[in-house]
């Protein structure tokens, strides 16, 4: 038993020595720039477990600061998702709810396109198209979000002088899957249900 561990030990070691001493080969994947060998690609696949990774953009909106919603506010938006998602604390209610379906991405990649489009310095826009890219577009990361074929080939052409608004068509796409999949079933979610009695509660004792 133990010389047959040995041998596997040893033929485990044999393989993942590269000819030349390099332990890591270049593998082909689909990065921000395209390219087999880029540095990004090989830092992120230095941390291939990453349990608990945490994205570039979500570091910046951990989470939105809100006004306390009126009645009339939390009861619009048992009906009217775009209202929701107007308000900073419906958007974090939601978020809460995600959280829940591990889709939170969706919204955190709403959230960065928003951000994008208010930006105006050139070099900003570059990086933080980057971040989104490399945060929930690229298939190596653990919050890709779903897209279809046409629209990634869109955001594939904007890489090329990204913009303010080169993730629309994508944003869109996200925000319709939100409103279509995850929103009926927040409004049946425990999270919004207590949520909606204490509010109707406080409005018949008023």
């Amino acid at each position: 038993m133990r010389k047959r561990q040995q041998a596997q030990n040893e033929e485990i070691s044999t393989v993942s020595q590269a000819p030349g001493g390099n332990q890591r080969p270049n593998t082909c994947c689909f990065c921000w720039c395209c390219c087999c060998s880029c540095s990004w690609n090989e830092e992120r696949g230095e941390h291939a477990g990453r349990p608990t990774h945490t994205t570039k953009m979500e570091n910046i909106q951990v989470e939105e600061e809100s006004q306390i919603p009126t009645a009339e506010e939390i009861l619009s938006w048992s009906h009217n998702f775009d209202k929701m998602m107007s308000s900073p604390a419906g958007r974090n209610l939601f978020r809460e709810f995600l959280r829940t379906e591990y889709s939170e991405e969706n919204l955190l990649f709403w959230l960065a396109c928003e951000d994008l489009k208010n930006e105006q310095n050139k070099k900003i826009v570059e990086d933080k198209a980057r971040n989104i890219y490399e945060d929930y577009i690229s298939i190596l990361s653990p919050k890709e979000v779903s897209l279809d074929s046409r629209v990634r080939e869109v955001i594939n052409r904007n890489l090329l002088d990204p913009t303010p608004h080169m993730y629309e068509d994508a944003q869109l796409q996200i925000y319709t899957l939100m409103h279509r999949d995850s929103f009926p079933r927040f409004l049946n979610s425990q999270v919004f249900k207590s949520l909606l009695e204490n509010t109707e509660g406080s409005i018949s004792e008023s």
